[in-house]
């Protein structure tokens, strides 16, 4: 569990400094495959309501507990599973991942352990 949670720390990092290197803008290659993450400096609130919008629009058994996804059994971790869901099933739109700005479209798959982000 804890090298889950480090190489999540080591992610969202990973996140951070590639949004403000890339000035909050990532810019994509053309047929990349792409996912939506949580932005690490988003707050709770924002985070469950997230989780919350997309969840009510996709299903998201996958992140239940016992399931692939579950763990690290944080917001952040479940946010951005929730989010890429919502993101994948409506075609990858970048306005797909918007979330009120809370949300980040990465091009290194985020998957870990069992847990797929198709």
């Amino acid at each position: 569990m804890a090298k889950a949670a480090l190489s999540l720390s080591s992610f969202s990092l990973y996140l951070l400094l590639l949004s403000f290197i890339s000035g909050g803008t990532l810019r994509l290659v053309n047929g990349q495959k792409t996912w939506c993450v949580a932005k690490p400096s988003s707050d709770e609130a924002t985070l469950k309501e997230n989780i919350n919008y997309a969840c009510s629009q996709v299903d998201c058994r996958v992140m239940q507990k016992g399931c692939p996804c579950f763990s690290p059994d944080n917001l952040m971790n479940h946010a951005s599973i929730a989010m890429n869901l919502y993101y994948q099933s409506r075609g990858r739109n970048r306005w797909n991942c918007y979330f009120k700005s809370s949300a980040l479209i990465v091009t290194t798959d985020p998957s870990y352990g069992n847990c797929n982000y198709e």
